[in-house]
């Protein structure tokens, strides 16, 4: 019997997967170290109980985008509404959530890519924009960043004026590099942007631990999203939750691409009751940035290149030798040895050699810091 083919484009796409290994300090897929707060378990335990089972979940998820919206409007951005409304505030029409970003990002490509048109990626960077847009049909242009993994911002906007593009995808900070955007950068983007009718897609997956937020941009005239997500900072990488947050336009047209009931009613009742813990929220991220800061420092001490972070993660390369120039594979392969597993990027793109460690407990980074050293020494 002849087998239904698919079609000829997704030959061209690979997977996006990290390894699975049985160790004890597991730092490669950028998950926060620490559970939820006990109160928030048990508190969705009692939410749980009031679930109607046999009954859809709210379509519209209308309760969790408007305690998202109020969440977010903490962070101050421009007053670039029409006139006679000054309050600067985000409401759930400004919110769009999925299951993850992911979700997100699939539903931009659905709503504004396809056949005939084009995405903009600035690689390296996260895998998934590239990977969604082809699974949606988009062609997908990339642009190198240079040597050090910065922009050259007169490339790309020629870049974009010349493809015009219908979403350009900038993450920030930046995965793998842990390197972010500023102001500026993201400024001179979205006019050349909005010059071609596209959309800028600021991907904010790890924004919290950033000093700074392209929400500061976002106006209901500018062609400018910012996505984020739950699997970071609220440490709940299982919930699978991820939210946009934009000028209103762009939610309604994300609305006609997103299926019915896509969000279930534990994802949303999760999702509300995370939100009232933002206190710790805050207080993990300031902690997960002095280990970032402490790490760093260490890192100085040993045979290896690395990257500025404002991530919750580091990419570094050790230094390669004439007699061993796959160093970083075997690094990758010493370190499962002692039962730490980071994620190895060798062969992506560009990133020939080099490894990518997510900040764990203290205690976890002391652990991946001897082992690291002792590899290397």
């Amino acid at each position: 019997m002849a087998r239904p083919q698919p079609r000829p484009s997704l030959d061209l796409v690979a997977g996006y997967h990290s390894a699975q290994v049985d160790v004890s300090v597991r730092l490669n897929t950028n998950e926060s170290p620490e559970p939820p707060p006990a109160g928030f378990v048990e508190a969705l335990k009692l939410a749980l109980d009031q679930v109607q089972w046999n009954r859809y979940p709210d379509r519209s998820a209308l309760q969790l985008r408007a305690r998202i919206a109020q969440v977010e409007s903490k962070q101050p951005f421009e007053d670039t509404q029409s006139e006679g409304d000054s309050s600067n505030s985000l409401t759930a029409k400004n919110v769009c959530v999925a299951n993850g970003s992911n979700e997100i990002l699939q539903s931009l490509c659905l709503a504004y890519g396809g056949p005939s048109r084009s995405v903009l990626t600035f690689e390296p960077s996260y895998a998934l924009h590239e990977h969604i847009a082809r699974v949606c049909g988009t062609e997908v242009i990339q642009l190198n960043r240079d040597s050090e993994f910065q922009l050259d911002l007169d490339e790309a906007v020629a870049t974009i004026q010349a493809s015009r593009p219908s979403i350009t995808f900038l993450c920030s900070p930046n995965n793998p590099t842990a390197m972010v955007e500023n102001a500026e950068t993201v400024g001179v983007l979205l006019q050349a942007v909005e010059s071609v009718d596209g959309l800028l897609v600021v991907d904010e997956a790890y924004g919290q631990f950033a000093a700074w937020t392209a929400l500061n941009l976002v106006a209901e005239d500018r062609s400018l999203v910012v996505t984020r997500t739950y699997s970071k900072t609220w440490s709940a990488a299982a919930l699978r939750l991820g939210y946009l947050i934009g000028p209103t336009w762009v939610i309604d047209q994300l609305e006609k691409v997103l299926l019915p009931y896509h969000l279930d009613a534990v994802t949303q009742a999760a999702g509300l009751l995370a939100l009232d813990y933002q206190a710790e929220m805050e207080q993990r991220v300031e902690t997960l940035v002095r280990e970032r800061e402490r790490v760093v420092q260490a890192f100085k001490d040993l045979p290896l290149q690395q990257w500025p972070s404002e991530a919750n993660f580091i990419l570094f390369r050790p230094h390669r030798s004439d007699t061993n120039p796959s160093e970083g594979d075997r690094v990758w392969q010493e370190l499962v040895n002692r039962s730490v597993l980071v994620r190895n990027c060798s062969s992506w793109a560009r990133l020939d050699g080099c490894l990518r460690v997510t900040l764990g407990t203290a205690e976890e980074n002391d652990k991946f810091l001897a082992a690291l050293s002792e590899v290397l020494r």
